[in-house]
Protein backbone atom coordinates (compact mmCIF):
# COMPACT_ATOMS: atom_id res chain seq x y z
CA UNK A 1 0.00 0.00 0.00
CA UNK A 2 1.53 3.59 -1.00
CA UNK A 3 1.70 6.46 1.44
CA UNK A 4 -1.20 8.06 0.06
CA UNK A 5 -3.28 5.33 0.67
CA UNK A 6 -2.45 4.81 3.93
CA UNK A 7 -3.03 8.82 4.39
CA UNK A 8 -6.13 8.84 2.81
CA UNK A 9 -7.88 5.10 5.02
CA UNK A 10 -6.17 7.24 8.39
CA UNK A 11 -8.56 10.24 6.95
CA UNK A 12 -11.34 8.45 5.92
CA UNK A 13 -11.80 6.33 9.37
CA UNK A 14 -10.29 9.76 11.95
CA UNK A 15 -12.04 10.32 14.49
CA UNK A 16 -14.03 13.41 14.54
CA UNK A 17 -13.96 16.43 17.30
CA UNK A 18 -15.34 19.77 17.41
CA UNK A 19 -13.87 22.99 16.26
CA UNK A 20 -14.81 26.23 17.08
CA UNK A 21 -14.15 29.48 18.97
CA UNK A 22 -15.45 27.52 22.33
CA UNK A 23 -12.96 24.68 22.56
CA UNK A 24 -9.61 25.02 23.35
CA UNK A 25 -6.69 22.34 22.57
CA UNK A 26 -3.15 22.05 23.10
CA UNK A 27 -0.84 19.25 20.78
CA UNK A 28 2.35 17.78 21.59
CA UNK A 29 3.88 14.73 20.31
CA UNK A 30 7.15 12.63 20.28
CA UNK A 31 7.30 12.48 24.22
CA UNK A 32 8.59 8.99 24.19
CA UNK A 33 8.97 8.47 27.87
CA UNK A 34 11.36 6.38 29.08
CA UNK A 35 12.50 4.93 31.76
CA UNK A 36 14.81 7.55 33.27
CA UNK A 37 17.68 5.64 32.13
CA UNK A 38 20.63 7.45 29.78
CA UNK A 39 18.90 6.60 26.74
CA UNK A 40 15.45 8.08 28.00
CA UNK A 41 15.57 11.09 26.04
CA UNK A 42 12.61 12.57 27.69
CA UNK A 43 13.62 12.47 30.88
CA UNK A 44 15.83 16.06 31.04
CA UNK A 45 12.56 17.83 29.86
CA UNK A 46 10.02 16.05 32.18
CA UNK A 47 9.17 18.60 34.73
CA UNK A 48 9.03 21.25 31.63
CA UNK A 49 6.78 18.90 30.00
CA UNK A 50 4.91 17.94 33.33
CA UNK A 51 4.36 21.63 34.29
CA UNK A 52 3.05 22.79 31.02
CA UNK A 53 0.39 19.93 31.37
CA UNK A 54 -0.63 21.58 34.38
CA UNK A 55 -1.24 24.82 33.03
CA UNK A 56 -3.41 23.93 30.03
CA UNK A 57 -5.64 21.73 32.47
CA UNK A 58 -5.77 24.51 35.00
CA UNK A 59 -7.05 27.18 31.52
CA UNK A 60 -9.24 24.08 30.22
CA UNK A 61 -7.74 22.77 27.29
CA UNK A 62 -8.15 19.47 26.09
CA UNK A 63 -4.96 17.25 25.18
CA UNK A 64 -4.26 15.52 21.85
CA UNK A 65 -1.42 13.33 22.08
CA UNK A 66 0.15 12.80 18.41
CA UNK A 67 1.65 9.67 18.74
CA UNK A 68 5.02 8.27 20.54
CA UNK A 69 3.84 9.08 23.53
CA UNK A 70 5.25 6.17 25.03
CA UNK A 71 8.37 4.98 24.14
CA UNK A 72 7.41 1.09 24.00
CA UNK A 73 10.14 0.23 21.19
CA UNK A 74 12.72 0.52 24.10
CA UNK A 75 10.78 0.09 27.32
CA UNK A 76 8.48 -2.02 29.34
CA UNK A 77 5.53 0.43 30.34
CA UNK A 78 5.59 -0.44 33.86
CA UNK A 79 9.08 1.06 33.85
CA UNK A 80 7.95 3.68 31.85
CA UNK A 81 5.36 4.41 34.42
CA UNK A 82 7.02 4.14 37.01
CA UNK A 83 9.31 6.66 36.00
CA UNK A 84 6.82 9.14 34.99
CA UNK A 85 3.89 8.36 37.25
CA UNK A 86 3.24 12.02 37.80
CA UNK A 87 2.53 12.66 34.20
CA UNK A 88 0.46 9.58 34.26
CA UNK A 89 -1.61 11.17 36.73
CA UNK A 90 -1.82 14.28 35.34
CA UNK A 91 -3.03 12.89 32.26
CA UNK A 92 -5.32 11.04 34.78
CA UNK A 93 -7.11 14.28 35.57
CA UNK A 94 -7.75 15.13 31.91
CA UNK A 95 -9.27 12.06 31.16
CA UNK A 96 -11.56 12.41 34.07
CA UNK A 97 -13.07 15.92 32.22
CA UNK A 98 -13.28 13.72 29.29
CA UNK A 99 -10.21 16.14 27.87
CA UNK A 100 -7.59 13.99 26.68
CA UNK A 101 -7.38 11.78 23.47
CA UNK A 102 -4.37 9.78 22.13
CA UNK A 103 -3.10 9.30 18.30
CA UNK A 104 -0.75 6.31 17.67
CA UNK A 105 2.53 6.69 16.34
CA UNK A 106 5.16 4.17 14.89
CA UNK A 107 6.92 4.19 18.05
CA UNK A 108 3.83 3.38 20.35
CA UNK A 109 1.98 1.65 17.32
CA UNK A 110 1.18 -1.44 19.87
CA UNK A 111 -1.54 0.93 21.34
CA UNK A 112 -3.41 0.08 17.88
CA UNK A 113 -4.79 -2.94 19.65
CA UNK A 114 -7.58 -1.96 22.44
CA UNK A 115 -6.27 -4.80 24.70
CA UNK A 116 -2.69 -3.41 24.54
CA UNK A 117 -4.21 0.04 25.71
CA UNK A 118 -6.20 -2.04 28.28
CA UNK A 119 -3.11 -4.06 29.76
CA UNK A 120 -1.35 -1.04 29.58
CA UNK A 121 -3.66 2.10 30.77
CA UNK A 122 -6.61 0.98 32.20
CA UNK A 123 -5.25 0.78 36.09
CA UNK A 124 -2.00 0.79 38.17
CA UNK A 125 -0.79 -0.26 41.47
CA UNK A 126 -0.64 2.02 44.00
CA UNK A 127 2.86 1.37 45.94
CA UNK A 128 1.06 2.74 49.19
CA UNK A 129 -1.42 0.12 49.04
CA UNK A 130 -0.69 -2.14 46.86
CA UNK A 131 -4.38 -1.94 45.74
CA UNK A 132 -5.01 -2.00 41.73
CA UNK A 133 -6.43 2.20 41.13
CA UNK A 134 -8.20 3.30 37.71
CA UNK A 135 -5.95 5.39 35.44
CA UNK A 136 -6.81 5.75 32.06
CA UNK A 137 -9.87 3.27 31.65
CA UNK A 138 -11.39 2.94 27.85
CA UNK A 139 -8.58 5.69 27.05
CA UNK A 140 -9.22 7.85 23.43
CA UNK A 141 -6.53 6.05 20.75
CA UNK A 142 -7.15 6.38 16.95
CA UNK A 143 -4.98 6.56 13.93
CA UNK A 144 -6.11 10.06 13.15
CA UNK A 145 -8.42 12.49 14.45
CA UNK A 146 -10.08 15.28 12.04
CA UNK A 147 -11.07 18.69 14.18
CA UNK A 148 -14.27 19.32 12.35
CA UNK A 149 -15.78 22.51 11.62
CA UNK A 150 -20.21 22.87 11.37
CA UNK A 151 -19.71 23.09 7.72
CA UNK A 152 -17.36 20.77 7.28
CA UNK A 153 -13.72 21.57 7.25
CA UNK A 154 -11.48 20.74 9.40
CA UNK A 155 -7.80 20.81 10.72
CA UNK A 156 -6.63 16.69 10.19
CA UNK A 157 -4.44 15.10 12.47
CA UNK A 158 -2.12 12.28 11.72
CA UNK A 159 1.48 11.14 13.45
CA UNK A 160 2.98 11.26 9.99
CA UNK A 161 5.15 7.56 10.11
CA UNK A 162 2.37 6.69 7.39
CA UNK A 163 4.44 8.56 4.72
CA UNK A 164 6.93 6.30 6.17
CA UNK A 165 6.63 2.95 4.52
CA UNK A 166 9.68 1.31 6.73
CA UNK A 167 7.98 2.73 10.11
CA UNK A 168 4.44 1.97 9.24
CA UNK A 169 4.51 -1.09 7.24
CA UNK A 170 8.03 -3.07 9.11
CA UNK A 171 7.20 -0.77 12.76
CA UNK A 172 8.09 -4.67 14.28
CA UNK A 173 11.47 -4.83 12.39
CA UNK A 174 12.32 -1.22 13.54
CA UNK A 175 11.27 -1.70 17.47
CA UNK A 176 13.67 -4.72 17.29
CA UNK A 177 16.42 -3.09 15.98
CA UNK A 178 16.24 -0.69 18.39
CA UNK A 179 15.88 -2.63 21.36
CA UNK A 180 18.91 -5.00 20.10
CA UNK A 181 21.11 -2.62 18.13
CA UNK A 182 20.49 1.32 18.49
CA UNK A 183 19.07 1.24 22.09
CA UNK A 184 22.64 -0.22 23.54
CA UNK A 185 24.82 1.97 20.72
CA UNK A 186 22.64 5.66 21.82
CA UNK A 187 24.35 5.13 25.34
CA UNK A 188 27.49 5.33 23.26
CA UNK A 189 25.95 8.69 21.33
CA UNK A 190 25.55 6.90 18.07
CA UNK A 191 21.97 7.76 16.47
CA UNK A 192 19.04 5.12 14.82
CA UNK A 193 19.83 5.82 11.03
CA UNK A 194 15.97 4.25 10.47
CA UNK A 195 14.79 7.93 12.44
CA UNK A 196 13.86 10.55 10.55
CA UNK A 197 14.13 12.67 13.08
CA UNK A 198 17.95 12.15 12.74
CA UNK A 199 18.39 11.16 9.31
CA UNK A 200 17.63 14.81 7.44
CA UNK A 201 17.49 12.72 4.02
CA UNK A 202 14.59 10.40 5.49
CA UNK A 203 12.85 13.57 7.02
CA UNK A 204 12.75 15.46 3.52
CA UNK A 205 11.33 12.38 2.62
CA UNK A 206 8.59 12.02 4.96
CA UNK A 207 8.09 16.06 4.35
CA UNK A 208 7.44 15.71 0.60
CA UNK A 209 4.98 12.35 0.78
CA UNK A 210 2.89 14.12 3.16
CA UNK A 211 2.68 17.49 1.47
CA UNK A 212 2.42 16.05 -1.98
CA UNK A 213 -1.49 14.40 -0.21
CA UNK A 214 -2.23 17.94 1.77
CA UNK A 215 -1.75 19.77 -1.96
CA UNK A 216 -3.95 16.95 -3.71
CA UNK A 217 -6.32 16.89 -0.90
CA UNK A 218 -6.39 20.95 0.14
CA UNK A 219 -6.63 19.57 3.81
CA UNK A 220 -4.72 21.59 6.88
CA UNK A 221 -3.20 18.60 8.01
CA UNK A 222 -0.81 18.60 11.58
CA UNK A 223 1.93 16.01 12.01
CA UNK A 224 4.44 14.85 14.46
CA UNK A 225 6.95 12.65 13.40
CA UNK A 226 10.06 14.25 12.08
CA UNK A 227 10.67 16.15 15.75
CA UNK A 228 10.99 19.22 13.31
CA UNK A 229 8.08 21.92 14.01
CA UNK A 230 6.72 23.31 11.18
CA UNK A 231 4.40 27.03 10.96
CA UNK A 232 3.64 27.60 7.81
CA UNK A 233 2.59 31.00 6.17
CA UNK A 234 -0.90 31.58 4.39
CA UNK A 235 -1.04 30.58 1.11
CA UNK A 236 1.74 28.03 1.72
CA UNK A 237 1.12 24.29 2.01
CA UNK A 238 -1.34 24.28 5.12
CA UNK A 239 1.57 21.45 6.81
CA UNK A 240 1.76 22.08 10.33
CA UNK A 241 4.18 19.86 12.55
CA UNK A 242 4.34 20.42 16.45
CA UNK A 243 8.07 19.48 16.93
CA UNK A 244 8.90 17.14 19.91
CA UNK A 245 9.28 16.94 23.45
CA UNK A 246 12.65 15.68 23.46
CA UNK A 247 14.23 18.76 21.87
CA UNK A 248 17.78 19.13 24.18
CA UNK A 249 16.47 22.26 25.76
CA UNK A 250 12.63 22.63 25.17
CA UNK A 251 9.57 21.12 24.01
CA UNK A 252 7.20 22.72 21.37
CA UNK A 253 3.71 21.80 20.39
CA UNK A 254 0.70 23.90 18.99
CA UNK A 255 -2.04 25.50 20.72
CA UNK A 256 -5.58 26.13 18.97
CA UNK A 257 -7.81 28.59 20.50
CA UNK A 258 -10.53 30.91 19.69
CA UNK A 259 -9.81 29.65 15.86
CA UNK A 260 -6.30 30.65 15.96
CA UNK A 261 -3.20 28.63 16.10
CA UNK A 262 -0.09 29.29 17.87
CA UNK A 263 3.88 26.96 17.67
CA UNK A 264 4.94 27.76 20.92
CA UNK A 265 7.52 26.32 23.41
CA UNK A 266 8.13 25.52 26.80
CA UNK A 267 11.72 25.99 28.47
CA UNK A 268 13.68 27.12 31.53
CA UNK A 269 15.06 30.31 31.94
CA UNK A 270 17.87 31.47 35.03
CA UNK A 271 16.59 34.70 36.37
CA UNK A 272 18.65 37.75 37.43
CA UNK A 273 18.57 36.38 41.48
CA UNK A 274 19.77 33.44 40.45
CA UNK A 275 16.45 31.23 40.12
CA UNK A 276 15.20 29.48 37.16
CA UNK A 277 12.02 29.21 35.82
CA UNK A 278 9.61 27.39 33.50
CA UNK A 279 8.22 29.70 30.30
CA UNK A 280 6.54 29.63 27.73
CA UNK A 281 7.55 31.50 24.50
CA UNK A 282 5.50 31.99 21.17
CA UNK A 283 7.73 30.88 17.88
CA UNK A 284 4.75 31.72 15.35
CA UNK A 285 1.47 32.75 15.50
CA UNK A 286 -1.51 33.05 16.61
CA UNK A 287 -2.99 32.74 13.03
CA UNK A 288 -6.51 32.54 12.44
CA UNK A 289 -7.10 28.99 11.45
CA UNK A 290 -9.86 30.06 8.62
CA UNK A 291 -6.45 31.29 6.95
CA UNK A 292 -5.44 27.23 6.42
CA UNK A 293 -8.93 25.66 5.51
Amino acid sequence: MSSNKRITNAFKQAKKLSLNKEVKYILFSDCHRGDNSFADDFSHNRKIFHFALSQYLQKNFTYIELGDGDELWENKFVDIFNANKDIYLLLKEFHSKKQLYFIWGNHDMYYKNPKNVAKNLNTYIDSATGKKKDLLPNASFSEAIRLEQENGKSIFLIHGHQADWFNYTFWKTSRLLVRVLWRPLQLVGINDPTSPAQNFKELIKVESRLERWIKNNNQMTITGHTHRPRFPSPGKVPHFNDGSCVHPRCITGLEIENLKITLVKWHVITKKNGTMQIIKTVLEGPKSILQYI
